[in-house]
């Protein structure tokens, strides 16, 4: 399971050059970049599979599961916020609809440019485009952007994105606009202008505004945590119907204006999402393309066991999208409780797991990589660095040795918290920390549950499989949100599933924050990365690709490189439309 999106303004343009080259480019190259040689699951890299769709017909997407969150507050899961901002609401800003670095790179959306900065970069203002309507044709205005982030911080809207959190003059200890209270830090002089007071310089902040908390939402229209259910669309589309768990429609909103809009192309009529598929289900009736499936797309990633299908069809081969997530997988341990309060003992975790059987269980070596460090490597100009020297396969003995200097030379028991979907991983880390004597329970979780369910410090197991992807090309919205201890929230955490509190860590944290020199600050963090590591809060395990197969009349369809190598929503049609019924 992977949070998170994969590029800034002023002091970061030239890491976004060096990192955007590296890590969203459209290029067929290695799976891991050290020479493996090609790769038959990266034939279409960078491409767009289909061709130009024809407008009309209905889309249907395939899914083993109900959405996390589809409340612009609250929405921060890759796939979420894909569908969320690219068919439902509009945000400030938000990514081209292209293919590879492209992709990567911001356009204004609801907003008329990238915004406007003043005050040493802790001041952005962003004027809004003039006619922009929600679904019932009332006029989308820059209070509605202001409301919907204050509601982010409302105790009854968590785990969403917490840049406003971070960032916002004047936040700490706002919980929302329920009692009257707003973000004096947050200014709208007029309908179509918004003012964002920061507490520090933040040059890289229209990247925050790309996403779903900067989405405008009308105060008469908040049902505080029903709105998950029927939020109200700013997009090309508004919800006809929503039965959680089995089926979500949408219909063409009559009031988006495609002339404001330069990013969404809007083919299909509509786009029906069928949930509680079982995922082997998805995979075949992908595979055999028929019917009604020839217009269908897949929620999830393609099955492991699946895979072997699929690359040695070639013609199902060349419906196969297996763009990089840009994300990295993670064995996460609770810090703050024993024994993982023990630096050894997570250590001996670290050597213990085997990270070829979870790059196995994930899909082998076609669509993953295995992972040496925290960030992945588009964050390091490329490749990971290995400052652990832990063999693939791991290394028991020295797991035991740790062990022993903890004070646990028997070992002990503990649990694992995975994704549904993830239970083969889980079963490698089971048997892989087993060989020290780690004896591990797994309990998997449905994944529109999952985040909730890991998010409950209180009531979580000791391990949680999850991952993180950076939110554009920069060490800071990698490192801080997963590591900080000072944003670790009773309910609806996010990030930092270790609960780690390092006093050291954060200091230096802040101290790369306050830099003005991009690659400087870009060093800093690739440094940091080493230095947690070695404080052993997680176990690296891999980086994935995103392996999407297609049906036969799917058109217009790319992994896009910010969304997790997701299918863009913006761009997607079908060749066919009459096809689409059948």
């Amino acid at each position: 399971m992977n949070k998170r999106t994969c590029t800034a303004l002023a002091a970061a343009v030239a890491a976004t050059l060096v990192l955007g080259a590296a890590g969203c480019s459209g290029g067929t190259r290695s799976t891991d970049g050290r020479g493996r040689g090609a790769n038959p699951a990266l034939a279409n890299q960078g491409a767009v599979i289909g061709g130009t769709p024809t407008k009309g017909g209905t889309l249907t997407v395939l899914s083993n599961q109900d959405f996390t969150h589809l409340d612009p507050a609250r929405n921060w899961v890759m796939g979420d916020m894909d569908f969320g901002t690219r068919l439902l609401y509009r945000t400030l800003v938000t990514y081209r609809a292209e293919p590879g670095a492209g992709g990567g790179q911001l356009t204004p959306d609801l907003a008329t440019d990238l915004g406007t900065s003043s005050n040493g970069a802790r001041t952005w203002t962003f004027r809004l485009k003039k006619g922009l309507k929600y679904e019932d044709g009332s006029p989308v205005t820059a209070h509605d952007i202001k409301y919907n982030v204050e509601r982010s911080f409302s105790p009854d809207l968590s785990g969403g994105p917490d840049y406003a959190a971070r960032y916002l003059a004047g936040a700490d200890g706002y919980r929302g606009p329920a009692k009257g209270e707003h973000l004096k830090s947050v200014k709208v002089p007029d309908d179509h202008t918004i003012v964002f007071e920061l507490r520090k310089p933040f040059a890289e902040f229209p990247y925050a505004t790309a996403l779903p908390t900067f989405a405008p939402v009308p105060k008469s229209r908040d049902t505080g945590p029903r709105y998950d259910s029927r939020p109200f669309s700013s997009g090309p589309y508004r919800i006809e119907s929503y039965a959680r768990d089995k089926q979500l429609v949408l219909e063409r909103n009559p009031h988006w204006d495609p002339d404001s809009d330069s990013v969404r192309k809007a083919y299909p009529d509509r786009i029906v999402v069928t949930m509680g598929l079982k995922g082997n289900q998805i995979d075949d009736r992908l595979i055999a393309s028929s019917g009604a499936d020839a217009s269908a797309v897949p929620w999830g990633k393609l099955r492991p066991e699946s895979i072997p299908k699929v690359l040695t069809e070639a013609d199902v081969k060349a419906r196969l999208l297996a763009e990089s997530t840009n994300c990295t997988e993670m064995l996460q341990m609770h810090t703050g409780r024993a024994p993982f309060d023990n630096v050894l003992v997570r250590r001996a975790v670290q050597y213990a797991l085997d990270r070829e059987a979870v790059l196995t269980a994930s899909g082998g070596p076609a669509l993953n990589d295995p992972a040496t460090a925290l960030m992945p490597g588009s964050l390091f100009g490329g490749e990971q660095p290995d400052t652990l020297k832990i063999p693939l396969t791991g290394d028991v003995a020295k797991a035991e040795q740790l062990l022993k200097e903890a004070g646990r030379p028997d070992g002990f028991t503990t649990s694992v918290t995975v994704s549904s979907g993830d239970k083969g991983v889980a079963e490698a880390i089971q048997q892989s920390l087993g060989r020290a004597g780690i004896k591990v329970t797994i309990e998997t979780v449905d994944p529109s549950a999952f985040y909730d369910t890991i998010g409950d410090t209180g009531n979580r197991t000791d391990l949680v499989y999850t991952g993180w992807c950076p939110d554009y090309p920069s060490g800071s919205t990698f490192l801080p949100f997963v590591f900080d201890g000072r944003y670790i929230k009773e309910k609806g955490n996010s990030g930092n599933h270790s609960l780690f509190r390092d006093q050291a860590t954060m200091k230096r944290m802040d101290e790369i924050a306050a830099m003005t020199d991009a690659r400087k600050a870009a060093k800093a963090w690739q440094d940091l990365d080493g230095r947690i590591l070695a404080k052993a809060p997680t176990a690296p395990a891999v980086v994935e690709r995103m392996p999407l197969l297609l049906g036969t009349n799917i058109a217009g369809a790319f992994g896009h490189t910010s969304f997790g190598g997701q299918i863009d929503y913006a761009t997607v049609g079908l060749k066919d439309p009459s096809q689409s019924g059948r």
